[in-house]
């Protein structure tokens, strides 16, 4: 069975102070959590001095795939490991919609991460006019067999579904939808790798997740967990989550 994940991912919001206060708050009004990781993701300034442990983790929201040098802005893997970090999202949309990341420099950070014993979160997901041309499952594919090159093991990988127009949109994707394309990332993955390892991998689903949908989301067989944004940032509204993932 897979044990179920709550992301939160806080993007470019709250300063060091209050994301300390936030991830607090949100640790005195969750308890029994007996069937869910949570993960919080802090801008890197509010990565250090954090004390969390499980079922609270701390994740990176990038990194870069060179231990150290010349790359004004970056953060390394060895970083994010002083700052007690268990994850990393890679590919996320906005990187590479943004920050135009391709396919081979979020593999080569799929590979770094793996290497530094921390997880990485691979996001995958197509844009509203890839799905209105029909090419949904071409670019997932596209996008997991380039992220995951040259991988030799599935074992601490995380994937996240992302369809581009249901982030900070309000748009959910349909349970048909989600379903669908989750059942279409683990075929793929299956293709890649050993079938066990394909199986026992967490697909979580991201695109305006909040308390409102969270509950029917989570039913859904091939939903692992979710990498959420908006509804990350107000802790009555994460915690909900948390606590809907968690009866599950």
């Amino acid at each position: 069975m897979i044990k179920s994940i709550v992301a939160g991912n806080w993007k470019m919001n709250k300063t060091p102070k209050n994301g300390k206060q936030f991830i607090s708050e949100v640790m005195a009004n969750v308890d029994e959590i007996i069937n869910v990781d949570i993960i919080f993701f802090p801008p890197f300034t509010g990565l250090y001095n954090l004390d969390v442990s499980s079922p609270f983790y701390l994740g990176a929201q990038n990194c870069y795939f060179k231990d150290s040098g010349a790359y004004t802005g970056e953060i390394s893997l060895s970083m994010l490991l002083e700052c007690n970090v268990d994850y990393v999202i890679i590919g996320h949309s906005e990187r590479r919609q943004i920050f135009n990341e391709k396919n081979d420099s979020i593999n080569k950070k799929v590979i770094k991460v793996i290497e530094s014993g921390i997880k990485p979160i691979l996001c995958v997901g197509e844009t509203i006019d890839e799905m209105n041309a029909g090419k949904a499952n071409d670019i997932i594919k596209e996008q997991l067999i380039s992220g995951l090159n040259n991988i030799k093991s599935l074992s601490n990988i995380i994937i996240a579904y992302e369809p581009v127009w249901a982030i900070g949109t309000g748009l959910t994707a349909s349970i048909e939808q989600i379903n669908k394309a989750n059942i279409f990332i683990r075929k793929i993955l299956s293709q890649l790798f050993d079938d066990k390892e394909s199986e026992n991998t967490p697909i979580l689903y991201g695109g305006s997740v909040s308390s409102t949908n969270a509950n029917e989301l989570i039913s859904i067989d091939s939903v692992n967990g979710f990498l959420i944004g908006g509804a990350s940032l107000d802790v009555v509204k994460f915690t909900e989550v948390i606590k809907i993932v968690n009866g599950q």
